[in-house]
């Protein structure tokens, strides 16, 4: 994913999803780049910031990062007492899931989904 302040996005996902930082380095055509692993997972994310390609313009709806929690009310919880906004929900489905959407750096979407027991993410 490209950003527009790599330290800031760093922060974001570090402090309010508690996504580690397993590497940062600086690729030979100059752009910033940071590996995040995700909790309890082996999935990666890479965020690269290319400060002279000008800020990152996401447009809406169009790209969101989707993370499944075990208790949505206890991440809402946790996400007001560290003063972040619930932009959208909690929605339930027809299926038992709940989710809501925050608000991350440039303008991405991030969906914190609660599956019900039994029920897997595809």
């Amino acid at each position: 994913m490209r950003v527009s302040d790599l330290d800031q996005t760093i922060r974001f996902y570090t402090n309010v999803l508690g996504l580690e930082v397993l590497e940062r380095k600086v690729s030979p055509r100059g752009s910033h780049l940071a590996f995040l692993k995700v909790p309890n997972s082996e999935e990666l994310i890479e965020l690269t910031s290319f400060p002279p390609s000008g800020p990152v313009k996401v447009q809406e709806d169009l790209v969101h990062l989707a993370f499944q929690v075990e208790s949505l009310d206890e991440t809402i919880a946790s996400l007001n007492a560290k003063g972040v906004k619930v932009t959208d929900g909690p929605t339930q489905t027809s299926s038992g899931s709940r989710f809501i959407f925050i608000d991350a750096p440039d303008g991405y979407e991030v969906e914190l989904i609660e599956r019900p027991p039994g029920v897997k993410l595809v």
